[in-house]
Order: structure tokens, then sequence, then C-alpha cells
């Protein structure tokens, strides 16, 4: 490792250290207004709630909700593929563990992420001993990395992401330093294109250990519904049959507003019209229906198990969990997260695979990659329009035009099924030629047991 590496991982170490007690008064502070686990908030400390079962034992890791279900194919295909190995799952927010902690296969054990201090980092380790990790995007702690490294722990990163901000930002001499020597620890950067690898390799990565991969995400659009899920969306489909519907799905704070707008328009248009709108966060699912019901709107709560009656003209979605089970009762979804320019997108694939007409704003960050990917498959796959003017005017063309809107749906979902195929297979390929079959450490039947292409 470079000196000035060394260097400035002291600084950093010592910095967090230091900053121990301030962390435990900031963890607390959280959970006291709800955003950590109200009961197990210790596990951000690397204080284990599981027994940890006897063998080898692989973690993955993702910051939040999005992250997370992108590695669920990838730990489902390594509960097939390598049946020796336990699994280990960590994410950091409260709303992915509330979405996650039902989808995960029997057996994957669930903890909350350690925060990256020393003692936190060192308390999770000691007791889980993974004999690798995988961490999910951009997720580059330095105590963890480093710390793995000294104990001889394999480290990937998957789905990897490196935006030109983060860039910029790590770009700078001493965060350069500590960068170029985290990189250097890792066994494996599978890379989301050539950009982002040669961001990676100009932070000083080295150039055998970055690979090529589609976007993991493209996978979590690839499920089946449970027999509950099909129970609570026929119910849905029926109280919209026969009425013209679109869904926004997972807006942002401020975009209610462009929503509301083309709804009113379209509403002179098609009365009869159904508008769902879910909420990225369930507490601004609430005020906008509180805020419609002073205006004299007829608002159903999905919260409140409300019926989507004759007259109502909004549902209002605000749980957790349900957005890939709702693009099934919706023929067009407008992708939110897109039509502020303060915002970065959100998952295209789950509605594309679902067989909606696919619409997004123009604000998509590092998912307009998967817009051209998606598009140069078939360029009806994908509408993205620049404003809430050009929303309104494919939205009415779809609404008015079923031989459009069947063509459109047609293209998402043929789109999504040529781009996705193989993404989880030749992720586990990379996992095992650069983690599992570099490391004695690793039992010889594990090794055998994993799927080559």
């Amino acid at each position: 490792m470079s000196e000035w590496g060394r260097v400035a991982f002291r600084l950093y170490r010592a910095a967090t250290l230091l900053a121990t007690p301030a962390a435990s008064v900031f963890i607390r502070w959280r959970r006291f207004r709800g955003l950590e686990h109200r009961t197990r908030w210790p596990e951000r400390f690397g204080r284990p709630s599981s027994p940890r079962p006897p063998g080898p034992l692989l973690w993955f890791h993702a910051v939040s909700l999005g992250e997370g279900l992108a590695a669920i194919p990838v730990i489902k295909h390594c509960i097939l593929q390598a049946p020796h190995f336990s699994v280990l799952m960590t994410t950091t927010t409260t709303s992915a563990f509330e979405v996650i902690k039902d989808q995960l296969p029997n057996g994957v054990i669930y903890q909350f992420s350690p925060i990256d201090t020393p003692k936190a980092v060192d308390n999770f380790l000691a007791y889980w001993k993974p004999s690798a990790i995988f961490l999910m995007e951009s997720e580059l702690w330095p105590n963890l990395i480093i710390s793995a490294s000294e104990k001889e722990i394999p480290v990937a990163l998957l789905n990897a992401r490196m935006s030109l901000k983060s860039f910029r930002r790590w770009s700078r001499p001493v965060a350069l330093s500590l960068i170029s020597l985290m990189l250097s620890k890792l066994s494996l950067i599978a890379s989301l294109s050539t950009v982002e690898a040669i961001h990676f390799q100009l932070l000083q990565a080295p150039p055998l250990i970055i690979n090529f991969t589609a976007d993991l995400k493209y996978a979590v659009g690839d499920f089946d519904l449970s027999e509950n899920e099909n129970r609570n969306i026929e119910d849905l489909k029926r109280q919209l049959t026969g009425r013209p519907a679109w869904m926004a799905a997972s807006i942002h704070k401020g975009e209610e507003e462009v929503m509301l707008w083309v709804h009113k328009k379209l509403m002179e248009v098609y009365p009869e019209m159904v508008t769902i709108l879910v909420t990225r966060h369930p507490q601004h699912g609430e005020q906008i229906s509180q805020a419609l019901k002073r205006q004299g709107v007829n608002v159903a709560l999905r919260s409140r198990n409300d019926i989507v009656s004759p007259s109502t003209s909004i549902y209002v979605v605000d749980t957790l969990g349900e957005l890939r089970t709702l693009y099934r009762v919706t023929p067009i979804a407008v992708i939110g997260g897109s039509f502020l320019p303060d915002l970065a997108g959100h998952n295209i694939s789950e509605a594309a695979a679902a067989g909606c007409a696919v619409l997004t704003g123009p604000h998509m960050g590092h998912f307009s990659r998967m817009i051209t990917e998606m598009r140069c498959s078939d360029p009806l796959s994908v509408v993205q329009v620049g404003d809430r003017m050009e929303l309104l005017k494919v939205l009415n063309q779809l609404l008015s035009n079923p031989q459009v809107l069947e063509a459109h749906q047609i293209s998402a979902k043929q789109s999504f099924l040529a781009v996705s195929s193989g993404v989880v297979q030749s992720v586990w390929n990379l996992i095992n030629s650069n983690v599992l079959s570099k490391h004695t450490s690793f039992p010889k039947e594990s090794q055998g047991g994993c799927s080559r292409s």
C-alpha cells in the first residue's frame, strides 16, 4: 500500500474513533425520530441479534431498498449454486428492512449494517466472520474494507457505480490516496458501464479486478406473486375494471403537483379515469390525501384499505413494498423521481417486466443507461418526456388509442426480457471466478458447485 494511503487511512480511522461517542448519540437521535429500528438499533454498533450458523458465510450489504432488492436475485442464485454457504444480508435503512425482510429466501439472516467506526466494524467482523463480503453499488467504507483485508476476507463491489459527483469528490488529493488504498483491497469490481469502469480506473483501482455486467436492477423485475399478493391485486383489478387508469410510481415531494395537474387536465376528457399515486414515503401519501380531501376530491387511501368506488378519482398508495405488485393493475406507469432537477429517477425494469407502458421524466440519473439499453432494444419500450405538457400529451395518446397503448406495453415487456436475460448468471460467474475460486479458504465442494459460462 502507498505511504500516502496509509496516512490517509490512519487519519480516517482516528477521526472515526474520536467520533464514536457522537455517532452513538446520533444513532439514538435517529431512533427517537423513527429513522432507526425501534428495538434493533444496537445492530448498527455491530451487536448481533441472531446466532451465527456454523460453517462458511457470505455477507451481502446494500444501503437501501433499491440496492437491497437488486441483491436478492444474486442471493437466491447463491443458495442454489453454493448451498454449503450461509448467507447474511444487511441494509442501513428501516424502509429497506420493512420490505426486504419478507422477500428474502428462508434461512437468510437479516441484520442492520454496522456504522463505519472501528469498534462497530470490528465487533461485526469478529462475530460473523464472513468468508467473503459483497457490497452493492457504491458502498465504499474505509474501516470495513481495510479491516476485512487485514483479516484476509475478500471484498467485492457488485453493480458498481461511481457518479460524476462522487468521482470528483474522491479525486481530491487526500481522498484519492484513501480510495486508491480501498480499491486495491477489492477482489472484484463488477462495473455497470464503461464510464463507471473508467472512473474506478482513474481512482487507481487495479485494472484486472474491473469487469462489466448488466444492471442487477433488471433482475428485480423478474418475480412471481405470492398467493396473498395475487388475491390483493385481483381485488383492486375488479375495482378498476372498465375505467381508464394510469399510475405515477415512487413520486417525491413536489412531483405530486405535476401529477395532479395532469390528472385534472385528463379528467376533462376522461371523467371516469382513476389516477394512482404511489408515494416514495408513506407520510407523503397521507399528506396528499388530506390536502385533496380538503379540496373536495374523492380520494381512497391504501393504508386504510379504502375501496376504489365509482366516484373515486385518485387512489393514493402510502404503503411500502407493494410497488412491483401494483404494476400488475395499471396499463401505464409514470416513473417518479424524474420530474425535478435535484432527483435521479428510479428503476424502470419492474414496470416493464409487468407489461406497463413506461414513461419517465427528464431527470433519470444513472438510470438513463437503462433507458438507453431498453430503447436500443425497442424504441417504444420507454417514453421519456421533457415536462408536464409533454407528459399530458403522451398520456392522452395512450388512453385514447388502445392499439397504441398495447404496442407500448408489448414493447416494454419484450425489451425487458431482451436486456435482462442472463444478468444474474453473469454476475455469479464473476463472483465465482474472481472471489470463490481464488481463495483457498472456501470449501472445494462450493467451488465445484458454482456454474461457469
